[in-house]
């Protein structure tokens, strides 16, 4: 499932290696805080302080990239309604690393989060793939709308919202 592009060709950008990431917000058996931190050979398609992409291992469609918080920020059941905005900017960045590919029908995307225990890596992540109508068969049942492992963007967003109401 979630996975890292070792070697591909740059194409939206380097990033430098971050100096002020503080010890807490970093777990050094995390894969993801390691790529984020530029300590494996991955292409950071985008780093800021608050999100970092790259392309997954193991594409699921033409265009597949995996959105992380560059701070250490575990999976979705740990999340709640003050991590809204974290995951709408996440969603956010997905969309402008579409457009620097020439990705432009963002009707034909698909943006979503493995529910677990379907996750590989603990560290939070948005697969964002595209075009959709593109994706294989088991791209299509790995990535599957309303399965029990597989959780849009926007139902996420609609359920830490109503984790707030319910309190």
């Amino acid at each position: 499932m979630a996975a890292v592009e070792a070697a591909q060709p740059a194409s939206v950008g380097d990033v430098s290696k971050p100096t002020d990431m503080p010890a807490e917000d970093y777990d050094k058996k995390c894969i993801f805080c390691k790529i984020v931190n530029n300590e494996m050979d991955t292409e950071l398609l985008h780093r800021d302080e608050e999100i970092s992409c790259f392309r997954d291992i193991k594409p699921g469609a033409p265009h597949h990239f995996l959105v992380v918080p560059t701070r250490h920020v575990g999976n979705c059941k740990s999340l709640n309604k003050e991590h809204v905005p974290l995951v709408k900017q996440m969603v956010e960045t997905g969309k402008e690393i579409l457009q620097k590919n020439n990705v432009t029908d963002l009707s034909d995307v698909r943006f979503g989060f493995h529910w677990p225990p379907f996750c590989s890596v603990t560290h939070l992540h948005l697969h964002v793939l595209a075009p959709a109508s593109q994706m294989g068969f088991m791209s299509r049942l790995v990535y599957r709308l309303n399965s029990y492992w597989f959780i849009t963007a926007d139902q996420l967003i609609e359920l830490l919202n109503s984790k707030g109401e319910a309190n």
